[in-house]
């Protein structure tokens, strides 16, 4: 998700949500992984994968095929309650800045937009199933087994993974789906925890186009939201 996304709804049915994007993440780097070097890193590479990564495992220009969201939308399936929802402003044309823009481009780092900060309260915890909708764009390019595998860990422990297909994805389509998070149960001490631990919840997002690694985004987690300090 990139830094111009605008947030539309938040702060909802009690589980207070403060989203934002972070320009860098001190810890992050673009250097693969030593065992991953030289190589396509397929589904089978990142589900092997013990703990949170400390990189991205392949560059921003790793997305060939221009594929970009832009909105984002997660609701209590229970209760139909939309929690939390963030869309793209519609481009204006500012030719008057274009070549401005230009020149500073240099200066903006690749990897803005892919690391994104959640801050919910302790409620969302006790969420069993939650929907997450997601709409895209897509290039000239046609897309093929188009394909997210997202992993969340609470430290070095494994929490969830999510895997979902998006399919096929014909060239110059705006495309939406709901994929559905199923949440595991917790047990009550490892609640505490993460809730005394903010952003210590972590997660990576790795997408593919035909078993081949095109975009890695990240996200990390606090769940006191509301609470005093």
């Amino acid at each position: 998700m990139g830094l111009e996304f605008k947030l539309l709804n938040a702060m909802r049915h009690g589980y207070y949500i403060r989203y934002s994007c972070v320009k860098k993440r001190d810890n992050i780097t673009n250097k693969p992984l030593l065992q991953l070097e030289s190589k396509v890193i397929t589904p089978e590479d990142v589900l092997k994968l013990s703990k949170i990564t400390e990189t991205y495992l392949c560059d921003p220009d790793a997305n060939i095929y221009d594929i970009d969201f832009t909105r984002f939308k997660i609701r209590d399936l229970e209760s139909g309650a939309v929690l939390f929802e963030i869309a793209k402003p519609v481009t204006e044309n500012i030719d008057d800045t274009t070549e401005k823009n230009m020149e500073n481009e240099e200066l903006i780092d690749p990897n803005s937009g892919r690391f994104v900060r959640y801050q919910f309260t302790p409620q969302f915890l006790k969420l069993k199933t939650v929907g997450a909708t997601v709409e895209f764009t897509v290039g000239n390019r046609p897309v093929n087994r188009f394909r997210m595998i997202e992993r969340h860990f609470f430290r070095d422990k494994l929490l969830k993974t999510f895997d979902f297909e998006f399919g096929f994805c014909i060239p110059f389509s705006r495309n939406t789906c709901e994929h559905i998070y199923e949440f595991p149960t917790l047990p009550v001490d490892l609640v505490n925890e993460m809730i005394a631990s903010p952003f210590e919840t972590r997660s990576d997002s790795f997408y593919f186009v035909d078993d081949c690694l095109i975009m890695h985004n990240k996200a990390d987690y606090a769940y006191n939201g509301g609470m005093s300090t």
